[in-house]
């Protein structure tokens, strides 16, 4: 287990796309990472979060790595005025039962977090999860995610206390309608914008 002072080393990038699982300073919180087409590192990354069914958010630099890994472009393309944000939305997924877990719908986002997209750039799409355990704080600093994970990941990037300790805020479309499944790091009004 390694620890990193930045998201610039390229030892994190060479981790990541091996297979490898970390955590993370994201655009919000601290976060458990992994390559999102690697099945192999979603099942860990899952088992290290004693997750079944609660799928974790798939971050990427741009929209093309989202449809690259399987998300269809009209999904994608009908929420991307609300990106680079800290805010996530649920789309619908026919595919990728490896990261879904049978919901048929997965939370997306763009980082608005400028080394986070450089990272993002080098390994493609990630799945992410918050650096936490089930019922527990996310973690916001490097102390807390060692507490909840120690030796089990393969890495950690210190980046000292995040930003912003508030997780994305989660919203699905349904019916051309805004719903709000999380209240987060942005707020959204009744007209579609960020406020």
């Amino acid at each position: 287990m390694q620890v990193f002072d930045s998201l610039d080393d390229s030892e994190v990038v060479r981790i990541l796309k091996k297979g490898g699982v970390g955590i993370i300073p994201t655009d919000t919180v601290y976060g458990l990472v992994c390559c999102a087409a690697d099945e192999t590192a979603v099942a860990r990354l899952y088992k290290l979060k004693h997750r079944e069914n609660k799928p974790g958010t798939v971050i990427a630099a741009k929209l093309q790595q989202l449809i690259d890994l399987g998300i269809r472009a009209r999904y994608v393309k009908a929420v991307e005025q609300f990106w680079p944000n800290p805010l996530s939305v649920v789309v619908p997924v026919e595919s990728l039962a490896y990261l879904h877990g049978g919901k048929f719908s997965l939370a997306v986002r763009i980082p608005k977090h400028e080394t986070l997209q450089k990272l993002l750039l080098q390994t493609g799409a990630l799945l992410s999860s918050s650096a936490n355990q089930p019922g527990e704080q996310p973690a916001t600093n490097l102390a807390e995610a060692q507490k909840y994970f120690g030796e089990s990941v393969d890495f950690y990037v210190d980046a000292g206390h995040t930003i912003k300790p508030i997780p994305s805020t989660i919203i699905r479309i349904v019916d051309d309608a805004i719903e709000i499944i999380r209240e987060g790091a942005v707020t959204i009004n009744e007209s579609g914008r960020i406020t």
